[in-house]
């Protein structure tokens, strides 16, 4: 699949049109991890968001006294990251591969100049972030209840 295809596939850039997911792709690198690399660490500043292209990764967060939660798996089609490099906050969970795994790497400064250029779009994946911000949000406030 190209890289094309494989953004249009995603909710986050579904709206976009041919023209601009061109555009975006190009701007993207591709990167493999092994099994048991991360991707990303929570805490650390976020260098861009991933698209996975193939493989699985498990996303955690770690509590104040030190215990891993198992928040999320994820594989192909899933976009992770977008909220560290639209707002710049360090990573709010850390993603390990679970398996050899392929993603797109999008890195922050060439999104958000892609944004300044095209406000249009900001406005069309806005809706898009905000619900899957909800959507961590009440799967972390179960966990909670969980613990308790």
């Amino acid at each position: 699949m190209d890289r094309e295809s494989a953004l249009a596939k995603v909710g986050l850039f579904g709206k976009l049109n041919p023209k601009q997911l061109k555009s975006i792709a190009q701007i993207c690198t591709e990167r493999t991890f092994a099994d048991g690399e991360y991707l990303m660490k929570q805490g650390e500043s976020g260098i861009g968001l991933y698209l996975i292209l193939s493989g699985k990764v498990k996303i955690e967060k770690t509590a104040p006294d030190g215990v891993k939660v198992e928040i999320a798996e994820n594989g192909p089609g899933d976009i992770l990251g977008e909220m560290a490099v639209i707002d710049g906050a360090p990573r709010s969970a850390s993603v390990v591969a679970t398996q050899e795994t392929v993603c797109l790497l999008l890195a922050s400064w060439e999104f958000n100049s892609f944004l300044k250029a095209h406000p249009e779009v900001a406005i069309d994946i806005l809706p898009i972030v905000v619900a899957k911000f909800r959507e961590t949000n009440d799967a972390l406030i179960g966990l909670r209840g969980v613990r308790a």
